[in-house]
């Protein structure tokens, strides 16, 4: 598939959108976002500013209220004045459907919300209320209308059921909105946090999810969450990217494909998309910086080969099998054994990661089809369903290359 797609609308009538993932001013990355903004982005900035739009995944309050929640993964907080990070640049968009951005409770997202407005950034996907949280974000761009919509799993009860939250896993109220803007005549960008984390495919119940979203009419789907690159499927011709990896949220490992991730451009004219085109970088200790030429022919040649079981569910069901088998008892295992371990110090916090665990579909969906698997007594690997041998090699392959693969410091 070519990760670049342009089409010639009229001179003046076209505008760039830049599509970043996950961003938040901590661990390393605290201290740059405050005194020194700019540097954290490298040789990215200049890219950066030239798009018309900037729009970004905030992942985390930016407050100094608030205390941390019983919830099942990790808990984030950013400083205020790590908002300099994003007016810097500028940002003009923060999506904030995520699973952080509640991490200090409805105190520090009031404060989060009052503080990103006030700097003249727009939000969409969570608010004080329902209504807030669902509102779609209308803008006037490259002389016709751009309708921005975002929601997120809504992990660990934050999606807002008829008070504050974020945007939830309400995929026929997201398909509803779409199909209200698109009778209107604008070009819509769906951005959604989902899907399981450090896997190189998504899970199936995303691709259909996000297929019913083009479905019903919308230009574009971005993802974030999975903390890794995911692939680009051209469905009906509009590109649904399952992915863009880490931005500039930093992860304490050397695990290289939690530390490369891609913007996404997307070329809009007369309310409809007209291109995109890929932007990788790396994530370093320092902040961001573009690839070399060899390390960015190796990225798209990945990120080509990952891309390729997208256009079959049958072979995203295949990729699914072959995590599944990665994963397996042992997995199963090891988080059971977590949450036991964590029950005998905070329960609180034990009750939080096993409701998660049966409430959201990223993983009530590998529970469910990892045990359905266990009590039949096979593996996608033996069963095969007509998939050629290499094939399911090839995804095991990829599989085990974005859990293992280190990054290269020589």
């Amino acid at each position: 598939m070519n990760l670049t797609r342009r089409s010639r609308p009229p001179a003046g009538a076209r505008a760039t959108v830049l599509v970043a993932g996950d961003w938040a001013p901590i661990r390393a990355f605290a201290s740059h976002e405050g005194a020194d903004p700019l540097s954290v982005y490298g040789d990215l900035l200049g890219g950066l500013r030239a798009a018309d739009l900037r729009v970004v995944n905030c992942e985390c309050p930016l407050a100094d209220a608030g205390r941390p929640a019983w919830k099942s993964g990790s808990v984030f907080k950013g400083e205020p004045a790590g908002l300099r990070g994003l007016t810097a640049v500028p940002f003009e968009v923060a999506c904030l459907a995520n699973n952080h951005v509640f991490d200090y409770g409805l105190e520090a997202f009031g404060e989060t919300l009052e503080l990103l407005r006030a700097n003249g950034i727009r939000t969409l996907g969570a608010g004080l209320s329902e209504a807030e949280a669902w509102a779609p974000l209308s803008l006037s761009l490259g002389g016709s209308g751009l309708s921005l919509i975002n929601f997120s799993e809504g992990e660990d009860l934050m999606a807002a059921r008829g008070g504050a939250g974020v945007a939830g896993w309400e995929i026929e109220r997201v398909d509803a909105l779409v199909r209200d803007r698109k009778a209107r005549g604008d070009c819509v960008i769906v951005v959604a946090h989902a899907g399981l984390e450090y896997v190189p495919f998504p899970p199936p119940y995303l691709q259909r999810a996000f297929r019913s979203i083009v479905d019903a009419g919308a230009d574009c789907v971005v993802g974030h969450h999975p903390h890794v690159p995911q692939g680009i499927e051209l469905y009906r011709g509009k590109p649904i990217a399952y992915s863009l990896g880490n931005f500039l949220f930093y992860q304490p490992t050397d695990l290289y494909w939690r530390k490369v991730g891609f913007l996404l451009e997307l070329e809009v004219a007369g309310g409809a998309l007209e291109g995109f085109a890929v932007r990788p970088y790396r994530i370093t200790d320092r902040g961001l910086r573009t690839l070399a030429s060899e390390e960015e022919r190796e990225f798209r040649d990945a990120l080509e080969r990952i891309s390729r079981p997208l256009g079959s569910e049958r072979r995203v069901e295949r990729a699914w099998e072959a995590y599944l088998d990665y994963y397996g008892l042992a997995g199963l295992k090891s988080e059971l054994g977590g949450i036991l371990a964590t029950l005998e110090v905070e329960p609180p916090k034990a009750a939080a990661m096993l409701r998660n665990r049966i409430l959201t579909p990223q993983h009530a969906e590998l529970w469910r089809d990892l045990l359905t698997r266990v009590i039949a007594g096979g593996t996608g690997a033996q069963r095969g369903g007509g998939e050629p041998a290499g094939t399911r090699q090839d995804l095991a392959a990829d599989i085990a290359e974005w859990f293992d693969r280190k990054v290269d410091r020589s």
